[in-house]
């Protein structure tokens, strides 16, 4: 007989899974659409930034602290991976690019191993925030519930900047011609530069953010990038809205699959993957 109780706690882990996957992807897709960049480091940089909260967090033992100090180094880290070594590979095979983005998340990995070593790390809940909340339908955790609303803001913020900026409009005319802004007095590669940052710090934010819920390990970021390649792919590469919709899509197929079979989450994921790419190869929003 179905739980109606853990139907609904199922379907919040679903929400807040899935915005979380959507803000990661977003930052994986908005390298891809803009910079063309297919950036495999995008998991060790989710990983980075849970990192780097935590240890922020047991030098301040302030929550707020270790989110922002956790973003900007993961941003300031993609900073200095695009100028050192993405922005020689733009012009690349995209093979290239896979193959220089693969090697350094490995190099990442094993530098916090060396660091940190491989036990999990945790980094508890802002002290003001509940350990449970009553919904009366179900008891829920708190958390979860802010951590979802945190992300929606930070989705919402990401859109009205890549969207309807200057900023945004001077990336969108650097895909297509390059060489044209630049005569317009625009530096485009400091503008990729700045854009491969926000992607950065897009996936160090998710990282921090997510540190509550489940431990950070050197390898926690292996999986996230997986799932993050399937919302793309569900969403349609390159698409801002699709890779939120693909999130939440991804999110509550993994979390409603998991109340009856865990074993079977991944496996329907795919599956739906699969259907999509049957039925719409572009993805949901993408274009062919």
């Amino acid at each position: 007989m179905l739980n109606w109780g853990n139907f609904f706690s199922q379907l919040f882990n679903g929400l807040v899974s899935g915005a979380l996957l959507a803000l990661i992807s977003a930052g994986l897709t908005i390298v891809y659409g803009t910079l063309g960049v297919l950036n495999l480091a995008h998991g060790a940089l989710f990983m980075l930034g849970g990192y780097a909260g935590f240890v922020a967090y047991q030098a301040t033992g302030n929550f707020i602290i270790a989110v922002v100090a956790g973003t900007l180094f993961v941003g300031l880290v993609g900073i200095l991976f695009e100028r050192v070594i993405v922005r020689f590979f733009y012009a690349r095979p995209e093979e290239d690019q896979i193959l220089v983005t693969f090697g350094a998340g490995i190099v990442l990995v094993e530098l916090v191993r060396l660091g940190f070593g491989s036990l999990s790390q945790t980094v508890p809940a802002p002290v003001l925030v509940s350990p449970i909340v009553n919904l009366g339908f179900t008891i829920y955790p708190e958390y979860r519930l802010v951590a979802f609303a945190i992300v929606a803001v930070a989705l919402a913020g990401l859109y009205l900047l890549l969207y309807r900026t200057r900023l945004g409009l001077v990336v969108r005319a650097g895909i297509e011609d390059a060489t044209m802004v630049d005569m317009l007095g625009i530096n485009i590669q400091r503008t990729f530069m700045v854009v491969f940052g926000i992607g950065a710090m897009a996936a160090g934010f998710a990282g921090i953010i997510n540190a509550p819920i489940i431990s950070i390990t050197p390898n926690v970021g292996d999986d996230i990038l997986i799932e993050c390649f399937v919302v793309v792919v569900i969403g349609g590469v390159g698409s801002f809205p699709g890779a939120i919709l693909g999130g939440i899509v991804a999110g509550e197929i993994m979390s409603l699959t998991s109340m009856f079979n865990p074993s079977y989450s991944a496996v329907m994921l795919f599956a739906v993957m699969a259907l999509v790419l049957i039925a719409r190869p572009q993805g949901l929003f993408g274009t062919r």
